[in-house]
């Protein structure tokens, strides 16, 4: 079974994921075009969370991993003409401004650090607020605060008495065991490293923010996956070029990215005064042995290991979002053929690992 741990028994599944049927009949995406129109299909549920929630969109941080398929995602969401979806970032290349405006995502180039031009961006009732420094936080933890902390505050400022959805991440949380479902909402939060800290300190700036009326929904996300990165396409290429998967952090949580995507828009909807919490992520805890095993079974090739399980590990249990919001769409054994498949025709990949071995929080 891809479960680790000896789980209580309210929470031992039944059978494992990678037993139950398949229950999404689109074939796997074969290029980078069709992964980016599955990862950015709007759900039902997201449609009806983006018509109780009228006016444009703005999406803070939107040139990173998410933001580009989540723009596209409430374009497709909205009926056409309803509302301006703008995407903000620094923009890398003009290739990536080319291509959100084409799908109908308004582009506004802004360097968020700037608080004059935070201040010149337009009114919008709805703001989604993804931006924030993780890799490179070990070398430059200034810079990892002015833009975990510092930008929340002149955004929040900007945007107050908006919905906004603003992104976390599951770092908040301490080590959990991984024989558990991993900590709930609820749980005491215990940061480990500036990332996690400045992280923890973004939330706080915006239940601030919330506290002085501004609805907030804050989203506690760990692990999305796109086939081009994440835990199952760093576990992939190691097992294909016979590089040990290391087991140091011996148990994730993961999410399709195109259901976190679903997961956050429909939060706009949430968002409260005070702030309310979500985990946002998969319903299981996930072995990496076995995780890389049934990678193996598919690429035709044997994991080799190194180290062994902790008794903890970096979880989350997000049973809340999935009894409150829309199913997720794409299960455990769809995610598992797809990135095997794509690695294996050597396809796109970011060029991003996720580093989700890392237990001391030095990113």
């Amino acid at each position: 079974m891809i479960y680790g741990g000896n789980f209580r028994p309210w929470a031992a599944p039944r059978v494992s994921p990678l037993s139950q049927p398949h229950n999404h009949t689109v074939t796997a995406p074969a290029n980078v075009g069709e992964l980016e129109a599955l990862l950015s299909e709007p759900s039902a549920a997201v449609t009806r969370a983006l018509e109780s929630c009228p006016g444009d969109i703005v999406i803070l941080g939107a040139g990173g991993k998410m933001g580009p398929t989540l723009a596209r995602m409430a374009v497709r969401a909205s009926r056409p003409g309803s509302r301006r979806v703008i995407a903000v970032s620094r923009f890398g290349t003009a290739a990536a401004e080319a291509s959100l405006n084409a799908a109908g995502v308004e582009t506004l180039p802004c360097d968020l650090l700037n608080v004059e031009q935070v201040r010149a961006l337009p009114d919008t009732p709805n703001v989604i607020f993804m931006a924030g420094q993780k890799f490179g936080s070990a070398e430059s933890p200034a810079q990892t605060w002015a833009m975990n902390v510092e930008v929340p505050g002149f955004c929040a400022e900007r945007y107050a008495g908006s919905r906004i959805v603003a992104f976390s991440t599951g770092n908040v949380y301490p080590l959990w065991p991984s024989a558990s479902r991993g900590p709930t909402e609820s749980d005491a939060t215990g940061p480990i490293g500036d990332y996690a800290k400045s992280c923890l300190g973004r939330e706080h700036v915006f239940e601030v923010a919330a506290a002085r009326g501004t609805p907030v929904s804050i989203v506690r996300l760990n692990y999305a996956i796109d086939l081009r990165y994440g835990v199952l396409t760093d576990i992939a290429c190691k097992v294909l070029t016979g590089e040990p998967v290391s087991l140091a952090m011996g148990h994730v949580n993961i999410i399709w990215q195109g259901d976190a995507n679903r997961a956050a828009l429909e939060l706009l909807a949430q968002a409260s005064c005070p702030a309310s919490i979500w985990n946002v992520t998969g319903r299981e805890v996930l072995s990496v042995r076995a995780l890389a095993t049934e990678l193996g079974l598919r690429l035709r090739r044997t994991p080799v290991f190194e180290g062994t399980e902790a008794p903890d590990a970096l979880l989350s249990d997000a049973s809340k979002m999935h009894s409150a919001l829309g199913p997720t769409e794409i299960p455990l054994a769809t995610m598992l053929d797809w990135t095997a498949e794509w690695v294996a025709e050597g396809r796109p990949l970011l060029g991003k690992p996720t580093k989700f071995g890392v237990r001391d929080g030095k990113f």
